[in-house]
């Protein structure tokens, strides 16, 4: 089990966080949600060590990690932009950090990896030669070699659309499960975080609105920020695939 007790975390005398209290199960997929400044990416930092709390405790496994120091707390993280090699292959780039710690994947678990990120046919491409859905599975399966205790994936499908954001969803949610992996997702869409993860923490300036199972922030949101901020966000991804469509459909009318 993960858990946060009383974090807090300013900049600067601004409060970016305060007593933010979590508990997350083993092998849990949880979103951190919210609008943009709202927090989830400075929390997102403190799980992973990247960035020190001023208040409070993360406690991991029954351990405070509190001020153990990133690259001992055995957690890994998939960044917004992929944060590939673009001067290396796509093997190359999966087994980078295994270069000094051949010891945590064998040979045998690294080839599953690829094979269940259906990256076999890519393996001699350049970065560049990818699309983002094939970069985004670089990045899952660089990351899943390493065996993390926690997987923390930012904004994981913010550039991917359609049929390839559903498959690197299925992705996710089958790696977790296969492994048994605490996953921890920050993003900024409702329908993401709701069709994605177990349970769903929403941010509203530094705080928590509220964390439950999907089903509860839709059918009980706690206050009226929790239930403008879904119906809102879910009413604008409507609209906009529906002037999607209809500029599709002018172009084939003007065609005809």
């Amino acid at each position: 089990m993960l858990e946060l007790k009383h974090v807090k975390k300013s900049y600067d005398n601004v409060t970016i966080l305060n007593d933010i209290n979590l508990k997350i199960e083993d092998g849990e997929i949880v979103s951190i949600l919210g609008p943009s400044g709202c927090g989830k990416t400075t929390l997102l930092n403190l799980i992973l060590g990247l960035t020190q709390v001023d208040e409070g405790e993360i406690i991991f496994g029954g351990e405070d990690i509190t001020n153990v120091p990133m690259e001992k707390r055995g957690f890994n993280i998939v960044f917004q932009d992929y944060a590939l090699f673009p001067n290396l292959n796509v093997y190359k780039n999966i087994t980078y950090g295994l270069r000094n710690r051949p010891d945590i994947s064998t040979k045998q678990e690294v080839e599953d990896m690829i094979d269940l990120l259906g990256l076999r046919e890519h393996l001699n491409k350049k970065i560049e030669q990818l699309s983002g859905g094939q970069k985004q599975r670089v990045a899952l399966a660089r990351t899943m070699v390493m065996k993390p205790k926690i997987l923390l994936l930012d904004e994981p499908l913010s550039a991917l659309d359609g049929v390839i954001k559903e498959s690197i969803k299925e992705k996710i949610k089958e790696i977790a499960r296969d492994f048994h992996l605490t996953t921890i997702i920050v993003t900024h869409d409702p329908e993401e975080a709701l069709t994605l993860s177990d349970k769903v923490m929403i941010v509203n300036h530094g705080t928590i609105s509220q964390y439950g199972a999907p089903e509860e922030i839709i059918t009980a949101p706690q206050n009226n920020f929790v239930k403008e901020f879904i119906l809102n966000q879910l009413q604008i991804k409507r609209n906009n695939i529906f002037a999607l469509f209809h500029q599709d459909f002018t172009k084939e009318a003007q065609a005809v």
